[in-house]
């Protein structure tokens, strides 16, 4: 198994990157936050997990051993693949599918394309008991604390990761806040790439 991958980053593509190892250049598939964090032309790190098909051989890529521990976990539920498994880790945060799947949260589990009502169902079912110790954010969901909107996250690691500093990303965060409520009071979910682009914007204008 390939447990690593770490070199230049070569390309970055709309799902995954080129990182340069060895003089060889490695395609990995990764959710848009772990293509946030990389920069082409820089080092990088990534955590991997080899899917060995018949006639394929893929390489999925996470900023993070959690996150690959995750997505190999969710595909020993019944009907999850590794192309569903990185959807739904494209969503969710492993902390969040915990806080999902502890909290028999179905409403969450089925924002992930692919995943309805049943399957959902089958998810919860399966891999409740599987996903590692309930942790705080998981204590969180069970107690009734609503936690952080998972866009906060994403689009706070997208901006460290174009070399903006943590401050700055908290202050453009703000900026595009009332975006993202404004499209939650709407039934819509909030766009991580509209309000990134807005946080790029605030940024520029400072």
């Amino acid at each position: 198994m390939i447990a690593s991958v770490a070199g230049r980053v070569a390309a970055i593509a709309p799902d995954g990157a080129v990182i340069e190892v060895g003089g060889v250049g490695i395609l990995t598939h990764c959710t848009p936050g772990t293509l946030a964090r990389l920069k082409v032309g820089e080092e990088a790190r990534l955590s991997t997990s080899l899917v060995v098909r018949e006639e394929s051989l893929t390489l999925y890529g996470f900023a993070t051993d959690d996150e690959r521990a995750v997505f190999e976990l969710l595909q020993t539920a019944s009907g999850v693949g590794p192309k569903l498994a990185l959807a739904m880790l494209a969503v969710h945060t492993p902390g969040a599918l915990r806080v999902a799947v502890a909290a028999a949260d179905l409403k969450a589990l089925t924002k992930v394309p692919g995943i309805g009502q049943k399957g959902a169902q089958r998810i919860v079912l399966e891999l409740k008991d599987r996903l590692g110790t309930p942790d705080a954010a998981v204590d969180a969901a069970l107690n009734g604390d609503r936690p952080a909107p998972l866009w906060r996250e994403q689009v706070h690691s997208g901006l460290v990761g174009l070399g903006y500093s943590a401050k700055d990303a908290d202050e453009a965060i703000l900026a595009v806040e009332p975006q993202a409520e404004a499209d939650a009071a709407e039934g819509r979910e909030p766009q991580v790439a509209a309000l990134l682009k807005s946080a790029l914007r605030a940024l520029s204008v400072r």
